[in-house]
């Protein structure tokens, strides 16, 4: 899907969508942004409130480094600027979960200026389907707290364990165009920030969440009216958010109406938006300098240790596993989507490669293969992540090593495979056990052939008479006759010999 395919088709005429997304993602950090309370997700509630997440009178808050250097390293990640003076504002609202009555935010002087992430819309082409969407900055703030409703109307709880965790606020320009655009900026964004380890992206434990606009125009004219969908906790729910948001307008505006700013929740059980409340403008939250926080000012050395501390990231990572190791677009887009899968597929790599004495791309291909099929297809069979895998990389590339050197068939890797999982015994053992090893010994092979081949005499003939595709039906027969144990490369060589 390109930008300009996605058009919605209403009774007057094509529409367009425009998308912006704020996407809020909490800081990896032991401790809170102004506070030394812990950040652990799941305690229980109000165990991680120190006096100043509480706003008891006379606290001041202190910035924690940490989540100010996380911040800055998520902004060289996707090639924005580092404004190395940056500001805090208070954003006064009431709400009952902020003790404060204001929040500690970023607004005129933000600590990440303008960036861009590239996303890719077809993993099967990555080349064929690029876009660059722009961030316009990234300013850290704190979190409000947490209301609990009890199953009695009347009645609410405040959990303060979230106030005043850090959170990055990073805002994208209106240059998406479509539900899938949306999609792939948001999965894209938090594939950087765990390859950064600046937020663990765990959007189903809120620790990344978007807040959705969504405008439509027709194509070419200027910008309409936005809404904004508050707090949208997956990227399928922010897909279908911009979908269904979209049709909704066009359908407000072809009956005479006009869509009003304002902000909305989604219903994910109905799948669709409803009205939440009018949207404020920045005048409305009264902002003005925190009073109890100096200016940050980060010098060169700050921000080269910054930079100097980032990983290998995905598009880099990509581009060398198709150009250095050799692998196909499409594996290596699979392997770097996840920090966690190239991690292991690298673990896996580096194991092969000191095996067998050969360099990473001589064993990248078989590595990847093996992984995003057999390894991916058991751990699907047995619902577990590939965090929990019961082979290790280590082991896998043992297993690989095995094939290679011609100890085992490719099919009888299979079989040492499911007793891997099985076991958590290592390859070599289960093939010296079981007497798997794979035999080139000509003598028995040729034995087998000649009964084969003296039990089909007439396909022997039609092999014979120019029916060359009958090939793979002898060796077939022959490795079905010695268990699979047979040296392929020494049946194929012994069958041409003996059909010549």
């Amino acid at each position: 899907m390109t930008e300009s395919s996605y058009r919605i088709q209403g009774a007057t005429g094509e529409w367009e969508v425009v998308i912006g997304l704020e996407v809020h993602a909490q800081v990896t950090s032991q401790s809170k942004l102004f506070s030394g309370a812990a950040t652990a997700f799941g305690a229980e509630p109000n165990s991680q409130v120190s006096l100043v997440d509480a706003a008891m009178p006379g606290m001041l808050p202190v910035p924690n480094r940490e989540c100010i250097r996380q911040a800055v390293r998520t902004g060289i990640a996707i090639g924005a600027q580092i404004n190395k003076w940056s500001r805090f504002d208070r954003k006064n609202y009431f709400y009952a979960d902020l003790p404060q009555g204001y929040q500690i935010s970023q607004l005129y002087h933000p600590l990440v200026g303008e960036g861009e992430i590239e996303i890719t819309l077809d993993d099967k082409k990555p080349d064929s389907a690029v876009k660059r969407i722009g961030v316009e900055r990234i300013h850290v703030e704190q979190d409000a707290g947490k209301l609990m409703h009890d199953q009695h109307p009347t009645s609410s709880y405040v959990d303060l364990n979230r106030s005043g965790v850090a959170l990055m606020e990073i805002v994208s320009r209106p240059d998406m165009r479509s539900p899938a655009e949306a999609g792939a900026y948001l999965a894209k964004l938090r594939t950087i920030l765990r390859y950064v380890g600046s937020c663990d992206g765990n959007m189903d434990q809120g620790s990344m969440r978007a807040d959705v606009n969504v405008s439509v125009r027709r194509p070419g004219e200027e910008f309409g009216t936005r809404t904004e969908t508050k707090n949208v906790n997956s990227v399928r729910f922010v897909m279908a958010v911009v979908e269904h948001e979209a049709n909704r307008q066009v359908d407000v505006i072809e009956a005479g109406g006009t869509i009003v700013q304002e902000t909305r929740l989604y219903d994910p059980d109905r799948n669709e938006t409803r009205s939440m409340r009018s949207k404020e403008d920045a005048h409305d939250y009264r902002y003005f300098p925190d009073p109890d926080l100096l200016p940050l000012e980060l010098d060169d050395a700050f921000v080269e240790e910054c930079r100097a501390s980032l990983p290998e990231l995905p598009d880099a990572k990509r581009a060398r596993y198709e150009q250095v190791l050799g692998l196909s677009a499409y594996n290596a887009a699979v392997l770097t989507a996840e920090a966690d899968t190239a991690r292991w597929f690298e673990a896996l790599l580096t194991a092969g490669a000191a095996i067998q004495k050969k360099d990473e791309a001589a064993v990248a291909k078989a590595s990847a293969n093996w992984l995003m099929s057999e390894l991916y297809g058991a751990l699907n069979r047995l619902g577990r992540e590939l965090a929990d895998s019961p082979v290790s990389p280590q082991q896998g590339a043992e297993l690989l090593a095995l094939v290679a050197d011609g100890t085992i068939s490719g099919t009888i890797s299979k079989q040492v495979f499911e007793i891997m999982l099985e076991t958590g015994e290592p390859a070599a053992k289960i093939v010296e056990e079981k007497g798997l090893k794979q035999t080139s010994d000509t003598g028995a092979i040729d034995a087998v052939i000649a009964k084969i081949l003296s039990d089909n005499a007439d396909k022997v003939e039609q092999y014979r008479g120019g029916k060359e595709a009958l090939f793979g039906f002898f060796v077939g027969q022959t490795m079905k006759a010695m268990q699979g144990k047979a040296n392929p490369g020494v049946v194929n060589e012994l069958l041409k010999k003996a059909l010549g």
